[in-house]
């Protein structure tokens, strides 16, 4: 008996010789594409739409993740933006020492808040609608 020194496990029987080609139509292929986006996978990246379509064929269903909605997720993205840029701004003020000692920082920090939670009660009543 050969001792396995490492590597890829052996499939035996639980390899899968036989092929099925599927061949969509451009409305069809964007109609797949729309379902793997709608479970997070990419349709570009190999290995991933094979072994997602077979679990939907053999289960008949597939667990879908949970996924910020696009609208949401841009909101997030032009937020962290803001972010980067305010954060490039500070650093130029104590980069030239350009912060005025009479700034309040806490008034400041309140009024940030205060537009954050008027942007959550803003996305939620979209979200709700």
């Amino acid at each position: 008996m050969a001792i396995n020194k490492g590597g890829r496990k052996r499939l035996g029987d639980k390899k899968r010789e036989h092929a099925i080609t599927l061949r969509f139509n451009g409305t069809e292929l964007e109609k797949v594409k729309t379902i793997l986006q709608s479970y997070n996978i990419d349709f570009r990246k190999r290995g991933t739409v094979g072994p997602f379509l077979r679990k939907l064929i053999l289960n008949g269903k597939t667990t879908k993740e949970k996924s910020i909605p696009d609208g949401i997720s841009n909101l997030s993205y032009q937020i962290n933006k803001i972010g980067s840029n305010i954060n490039q701004l500070v650093k130029v003020a104590n980069y030239k020492n350009m912060r005025s000692p009479n700034s309040n920082f806490i008034r400041e920090v309140q009024k940030a808040s205060e537009l954050m939670l008027e942007l959550i009660e803003t996305i939620n009543a979209k979200s709700q609608e």
